[in-house]
């Protein structure tokens, strides 16, 4: 099974640089176009996938529908694990003052990173164990989620995984294992700083 992580397209919060976690901000027009960019790129590359699905928060099921209309892949409907880390305290804040405070992101409340990159690989299992293994699988969720999933397929620390921009794609391959093939379309072994 190949399945690929994007995130979704921009959001007003998004240009603020504000943490949204699970703020459920839309897409704004900016946004639109980079689904709809994503999905004549995807459509352009050639490959087959089968089934589109999505974070259940608006951002990124609109980003997916707007995808799978462009690629003419069905939508498969959204999958509750692909929402994006919950920050508790942190949710609404620039990001710079929430890293500002919270350097090491131990912020009060919500999810913390490791109960993260559980969460994303068991909802990788999850679709796995729900559709035929040589299924093509696109999935659009977070930026954070993504990261958190890498981070913990990976051992490398949360904030070593480089940040994703919006519409950015990561592939992932599942023979029994997970493995990442890559990060924002940059393969692994560029993507992940030596000696981690």
């Amino acid at each position: 099974m190949e399945l690929a992580l994007i995130r979704h397209g921009q959001t007003d919060w998004n240009l603020d640089e504000r943490v949204q976690g699970r703020t459920d901000i839309p897409l704004n027009e900016t946004g639109r176009e980079q689904a709809r960019a994503a999905g004549e790129l995807i459509r352009a590359e050639g490959a087959h996938w089968d089934v589109v699905l999505s974070s259940p928060l608006q951002r990124a099921r609109e980003t997916a529908e707007i995808i799978a209309a462009a690629i003419a892949v069905p939508f498969g409907g959204t999958v509750d694990g692909l929402v994006e880390q919950n920050f508790g305290e942190g949710e609404g804040m620039l990001v710079s003052e929430f890293y500002g405070r919270w350097p090491n992101r131990d912020f009060p409340g919500g999810e913390h990173d490791e109960e993260l990159g559980a969460r994303g690989l068991r909802t990788l299992d999850e679709i796995a164990n729900e559709h035929p293994s040589d299924t093509r699988i696109l999935a659009v969720s977070h930026g954070s989620l993504i990261r958190g999933t890498v981070s913990r397929l990976t051992g490398t620390p949360y904030l070593r995984v480089p940040r994703l921009a919006n519409t950015s794609i990561s592939l992932f391959e599942h023979d029994g294992d997970w493995r990442v093939i890559t990060i924002g379309g940059i393969p692994l072994e560029e993507s992940l700083p030596t000696g981690v």
